[in-house]
């Protein structure tokens, strides 16, 4: 089994996400680096010889097995790079997890997720915000990512769950066996239930202070673009929004805040810096970009979905996978239209017509011109 080689190396000290790059490069699989020698680690870039030795004796001494078994039994499920339910967005990233730790399910519909970070020292105001904003993208269908911490973490997760269809994940910087801050051990269990939580570190591993940086880059990794609510300028929650600029050309979004609140600073100064000042969701769905090239539309349906709409569908479709609302839609959007006027023309509800509008224009069937006012896409008219 692939994730049985990818995981003797996760648990290999001595190795972390680039340095396993270019041994599996050089070694010419996963499967042959898992069994490296230190005549071919010495050939991998950043390996000497005193370092060769103690990679290949971390690498003997892996408790792959009880690993497996451990996880098995706490339901976790361990999934790799070679994985279909691996993180279409977190693969494209330069450094991602060899192995991530996961409770609950990883859908291909959270190819469509924002993050949401911030201070753990939150305002009320950064409170309500966050849930504000995370039940409104979940609303229009879009999963929310954050890493599980006190603040504007846990507001996040909660406002995310707080939608009736609302999917969140949570991303720990601990075991996925260790609940921290211990608090949130039931919102946990609730986030398991609505989405996932998932962790790269071994079992048992304790919330070390290292381990947050390394957590915050899976955190913008899975994300199409990040939120900052309220931090300062020391806050981790810059780290994050760095990453997501620098390391994963993610757009970054921060809401503005009092300006006698030192936690408005973060926020602030990401604005001056070119971050887009978000005052509702609208701010943030004009704003992200366009998904990697491998992320195609099939990564959003099964197989058999796709079958379906070919087998039954009586004319050409401007894309495979969409629902019957979602068609109806766009059977009355020959022209450019405002949300009320679909309403009319459809008899829908607006939150319905609302939340169709946006996962269209998500996959660039459509696209919004102005308010709430949306139009075909050229390209994918009709033929």
């Amino acid at each position: 089994m692939a994730i049985q080689h990818w995981l003797r190396l996760a648990l290999t000290d001595g190795i972390g996400p680039i340095l396993m790059r270019r041994l599996i490069d050089t070694a010419g699989s996963v499967q042959a680096a898992s069994a490296a020698t230190e005549s071919l680690l010495r050939n991998v870039e950043g390996i000497g010889s005193a370092k060769a030795r103690k990679i290949v004796e971390s690498m003997r001494a892996a408790t792959v097995d009880l690993e497996l078994d451990r996880c098995e039994s706490l339901g976790v499920k361990l999934i790799c790079p070679d994985d279909a339910a691996y993180p279409e967005l977190l693969k494209n990233i330069p450094d991602p997890p060899a192995v991530l730790y996961v409770k609950g399910s990883l859908e291909p519909r959270d190819l469509h997720a924002i993050a949401i970070v911030g201070s753990r020292r939150c305002s009320y105001y950064g409170r309500e915000q966050t849930e504000r904003f995370a039940a409104l993208l979940a609303g229009v269908g879009m999963t929310v990512v954050s890493g599980g911490a006190r603040g504007v973490d846990s507001s996040a997760h909660r406002g995310a769950i707080s939608h009736p269809q609302g999917r969140t994940i949570a991303v720990l910087g601990s075991g996925i066996d260790v609940a921290y801050p211990p608090e949130n051990a039931g919102l946990f269990d609730q986030i398991a239930q609505r989405g996932a939580v998932v962790s790269e570190y071994p079992l048992g591993t304790p919330p070390l202070k290292e381990n947050f940086p390394r957590r915050n880059r899976v955190v913008s990794g899975m994300s199409r673009g990040v939120l900052v609510v309220e931090a300062d300028e020391r806050s981790g929650a810059l780290i994050t929004a760095r990453q997501a600029i620098e390391d994963h050309s993610r757009p970054v979004f921060a809401i503005p805040g009092r300006v006698d609140n030192p936690l408005s600073a973060g926020p602030h100064k990401l604005i001056r810096e070119g971050a887009v000042l978000t005052e509702n969701i609208t701010d943030i769905l004009d704003n992200l970009g366009p998904l990697p090239q491998s992320a195609t539309e099939q990564n959003l349906f099964t197989p058999v979905e796709q079958e379906e709409e070919l087998e039954h569908s009586p004319e050409p479709l401007p894309e495979i996978g969409l629902t019957d609302r979602q068609r109806l839609i766009l059977t009355h959007l020959i022209d450019p239209a405002h949300v009320d006027l679909l309403v009319q023309r459809t008899s829908l509800a607006p939150s319905e017509i609302l939340q169709d509008l946006t996962l269209l224009s998500l996959k660039g069937i459509i696209k919004r011109i102005e308010g709430q006012t949306f139009i075909r896409c050229a390209s994918r008219s009709r033929s």
